[in-house]
């Protein structure tokens, strides 16, 4: 009998555990789903509100067919919808100017904060520095640290400097401060990249015959090759959504897509079928670099994780 006893306990253990491993599996997965609606409801809102129109926005339908029925409003006040895309617009020409604007604005600081970042990066992994009290985790900090500070209080001095640059409303200042603004992300990234390179290769390379740029250009860089990439459109993502400056170092020539969907404004208020709209095509090329290129970034993120 303390046999029998002994085997109905252990299956009633068993029992036990296996439905608390299906409690918390069941509990992870209904998190899980609960977080991945709320993170993609705005973009499902937002790409419904862009077949809306003015009634179906006031009143709040959601479901496409079933609350409403899908129309080109929006889109087509764009000139963007199939029976205006062959028409002459100067909505599309001013929105392909902005897209171009980003376009431009993006790759540009971003290529150019990951070869400064590179270069910075590799000085702080691979030589010792001091300047007065700070040493290299001191500079590493410091640029860092700069993601605290508030754009708000760099408006004035940068409006005024850029004021006398002559370089309000162009594309190069906004690559400029674009390139400031992602430069210690790149810096953080890259750094961690060349922290897990040993330094026995740049030395071997070193007694070759190689320079310290030839090992760094022909070694270093195609092994930490990941990160950049990772580096690279992480920043191209921020430079892309950024506003605040674009809205003040702008007007005219170099107006970017952010600033654009915030102004879609009428007389009778906000254009929502619009600015739905705009903002879709907007988000359209991060949707397709999240896609794509996926493994990309959580390769270069995640290669500093092991040594």
């Amino acid at each position: 009998m303390s046999a029998v006893a002994e085997r109905q306990a252990k299956r009633a253990q068993s029992g036990t555990a296996d439905a608390a491993r299906i409690s918390t599996r069941v509990l992870i997965y209904g998190a899980l789903i609960l977080w991945t609606f709320i993170s993609l409801f705005p973009i499902y809102w937002t790409l419904t509100t862009s077949f809306k129109t003015a009634v179906n926005v006031t009143q709040g339908h959601l479901i496409p067919f079933v609350d409403f029925t899908p129309d080109w409003k929006g889109w087509r006040s764009l000139g963007l919808s199939p029976d205006t895309i062959g028409q002459i617009s100067t909505v599309r020409d001013e929105f392909l100017k902005r897209f171009e604007n980003s376009i431009v604005a993006s790759l540009g600081a971003s290529a150019l904060a990951v070869v400064i970042g590179s270069l910075a990066a590799y000085g702080l992994s691979r030589f010792d520095y001091k300047f007065g009290w700070m040493r290299n985790k001191d500079i590493s900090f410091f640029f860092l640290s700069q993601l605290i500070l508030p754009p708000v209080v760099l408006a004035m001095p940068f409006l005024v400097l850029y004021k006398e640059l002559a370089l309000l409303d162009t594309r190069i200042g906004l690559i400029l401060i674009y390139t400031l603004m992602v430069l210690p992300i790149v810096i953080w990234i890259m750094r961690d990249q060349f922290d897990t390179i040993p330094i026995e290769l740049e030395q071997a390379a070193l007694v070759d015959g190689c320079s310290v740029w030839g090992a760094f250009l022909r070694i270093v860089i195609p092994i930490a090759l990941p990160g950049m990439v990772a580096a690279f459109i992480l920043s191209v993502i921020l430079c892309w959504n950024e506003y605040f400056f674009a809205a003040l170092l702008t007007s005219t020539n170099a107006k970017t897509l952010p600033v654009m969907v915030a102004s879609q404004t009428g007389s009778q208020g906000i254009n929502w079928w619009s600015m739905a709209a705009l903002a879709t095509a907007a988000i359209a090329p991060l949707v397709v670099i999240g896609v794509f290129l996926e493994r990309y970034i959580v390769k270069g993120l995640t290669a500093g994780a092991v040594k």
